[in-house]
């Protein structure tokens, strides 16, 4: 992992505004079936869709929205998860959502 990819991995660590946005938000999208068939079943919706949520926030995400939290499924997440970085757009009006800053 490089130091880029060190910091993102940082900044989601200490925010999760993402994860607790939207329940239409992680969905599966391009994944094949063998990546999907890695992420466990007490994660995935019922629709077998995308991951399952609480209300708004992904059922893989522990942890206090922007103080400290953790992805279950970090290394197997979808498409969305990953497409979505510090500082962009999605990013950044889910933070909005939560009261926080947006960042650069």
């Amino acid at each position: 992992m490089d130091m880029e990819e060190n910091e993102a991995e940082r900044l989601c660590q200490s925010c999760g505004a993402c994860c607790s946005y939207s329940q239409n938000w992680p969905r599966f999208s391009i994944e094949e079936d063998a990546a999907l068939a890695l992420i466990p079943d007490r994660f995935v919706n019922a629709r077998q869709s995308g991951m399952r949520c609480d209300g708004d926030r992904c059922s893989a995400l522990s942890g206090k929205v922007g103080s400290g939290v953790r992805c279950e499924v970090y290394a197997v997440r979808p498409e969305v998860c990953r497409t979505c970085m510090p500082g962009d757009s999605e990013c950044n009006m889910a933070r909005k959502r939560f009261g926080m800053a947006a960042l650069a």
